[in-house]
């Protein structure tokens, strides 16, 4: 449901195509919600159907004609009320973790890999969250409100803090194995 109300919080802004929110979503929020162009188009089509979006058709030549979208006023007031409300928690899933669980299985030096790994992509990742707000630069000329570019880079500061703590925790079972500090198999 969470990808419905991205798409119409967009939509608020500016109307787009789904080619433009495919390329809004890959500079913006795809560190913490991703989505690919099929998912895109086809909640688009949802959200027409249910009357929270509108599309207008525009005609070029030498090419199919652009499909861009509007939100309407029904559609504004139920993303409205989506933000009004209660944080939508869902339950923690984490295919990482269930590597780590179960992780006691593998010998020392399988482990040590698996985590210099881990903790390799979370220095790659947080590289990457050093260029969203070079990212973001083209969206904050065209949706002026410095209230909105705080609450945008409120959600990067919450990606780095959860990358520097996944990758402190990471660099600590390293340590700890590194210093012999593994039970025994």
């Amino acid at each position: 449901m969470s990808l419905e109300f991205a798409i119409l919080g967009f939509l608020n802004y500016h109307p787009y195509t789904g080619y433009d929110l495919k390329k809004i979503f890959d500079t913006s929020i795809r560190h913490f919600w991703p989505a690919d162009q099929s998912q895109i188009y086809r909640t688009l089509g949802r959200l027409t159907e249910q009357g929270f979006a509108e599309m207008e058709k525009i005609p070029q030549e030498d090419r199919p004609d652009r499909k861009v979208y509007h939100i309407t006023d029904t559609g504004r007031a139920e993303l409205l009320k989506w933000l009004a409300g209660p944080p939508p928690m869902g339950e923690p899933r984490s295919a990482p973790l269930i590597q780590v669980f179960f992780s006691g299985q593998l010998s020392d030096e399988e482990i040590l890999a698996k985590f210099e790994g881990f903790a390799a992509i979370m220095r790659a990742i947080l590289s990457q969250y050093d260029q969203v707000p070079a990212q973001i630069g083209p969206y904050q000329k065209e949706i002026t409100s410095p209230r909105e570019h705080f609450f945008w880079l409120l959600t990067l500061e919450n990606g780095v803090r959860n990358m520097r703590a996944n990758l402190e925790w990471a660099e600590s079972i390293i340590e700890r194995i590194k210093n012999g500090q593994l039970p025994p198999s």
